[in-house]
């Protein structure tokens, strides 16, 4: 989730219902040596739910450290990125699902961290380095004598990075083999998806990554819907224009005009997947170098759509981002 859910997003899914929201992955070492950008990334959203940041690292010290001056920022919550698959973090840093193959070293971090703040410290990892080392179980268990609150488990190895079916049935072994809540991650993109997950995998909740891909309301939409058995209906056409343009809004308040404009045409382009004319707005999205210009062809785009009385499925045609 590096480069979507920064800030102006996750305080957009707070507004609109989200309760916990987590930052992007953040590297220890360039949170230690106070690096501009990297600082600016861990910023909290502010109040109204907690906030997590996520850090990864392979230095238990520089772990510990990182950890501190994030709660210091506001972090109300520490998790530790296990699971990154990034051949530059798990091959080049050794870190994110690297550490999955060394647990001496694993328990060394996730112990030094916990020791480092008072607030709770969680775990996100995958099955395994690989089919032949499916070993989450027994790194639950190793975080869990430290004393990590929770784990969270996607349900592919690294080697699998984001193909095939995520293994949500997997999920239950770590879910048996610790008393802390485990959460279940992976192909969420569905009400019906979480609830499938939460029945094979038996975890306690779901965490939800590439399904809020344009959809920063679908994490409140699920809690509501798993915790209260109350549907929130998706935004109209009309309120997702309110939506978007709020949130273009925010990328240039928070990033400045021009980096704030090339980061969001990813955000504005899952948007407008499945709604009639969106490859063409897309591309000429794409094309744009000036905000204001941006904002003329967001809002004549969504124009178009009330005007023609547009509707749609966005669930299922969510799957088409993800996919």
């Amino acid at each position: 989730m590096s480069g979507v859910t920064d800030l102006p997003f996750r305080r957009l899914a707070r507004e609109l219902g989200a309760g916990l929201v987590v930052s992007e992955m953040i590297a220890s070492w360039a949170m230690v040596r106070e690096n501009e950008t990297t600082l600016r990334m861990a910023k909290t959203a502010g109040a109204g739910g907690v906030n997590a940041t996520q850090l990864t690292g392979c230095d238990p010290d520089a772990m510990a450290e990182a950890a501190k001056i994030a709660v210091d920022g506001g972090a109300d919550l520490i998790d530790i990125n296990f699971g990154c698959p990034a051949r530059k973090v798990a091959i080049g840093q050794m870190a994110g699902s690297f550490l999955m193959r060394d647990e001496i070293l694993a328990a060394k971090i996730l112990q030094a961290t916990v020791e480092a703040v008072s607030v709770p410290v969680t775990l996100k990892m995958r099955m395994g380095w690989d089919h032949e080392n499916l070993n989450a179980p027994r790194l639950a268990q190793i975080a869990e004598d430290v004393g990590i609150q929770l784990v969270t488990v996607h349900g592919r190895t690294r080697q699998m990075f984001y193909n095939g079916k995520a293994d949500w049935a997997f999920v239950r072994t770590v879910k048996e083999a610790v008393k802390i809540p485990v959460l279940v991650n992976g192909d969420i993109v569905t009400i019906a998806d979480a609830r499938e997950a939460l029945a094979v995998s038996g975890a306690d909740g779901v965490m939800i990554g590439r399904g809020c891909y344009g959809r920063p309301w679908f994490p409140a939409q699920v809690a509501a819907s798993l915790r209260q058995n109350t549907d929130i209906a998706d935004p109209s056409i009309e309120d997702e224009k309110a939506i978007v343009l709020k949130h273009y809004h925010m990328m240039l308040d928070h990033f400045g005009e021009r980096p704030g404009l090339r980061l969001a045409r990813k955000h504005v382009s899952w948007y407008s997947v499945g709604l009639p004319g969106s490859a063409s707005f897309r591309a000429e999205i794409n094309r744009l170098d000036k905000a204001e210009e941006v904002i003329e062809t967001i809002e004549r785009f969504y124009d178009t759509q009330i005007m023609a009385g547009i509707h749609r499925d966005r669930e299922s045609m969510h799957a088409k981002i993800v996919a």
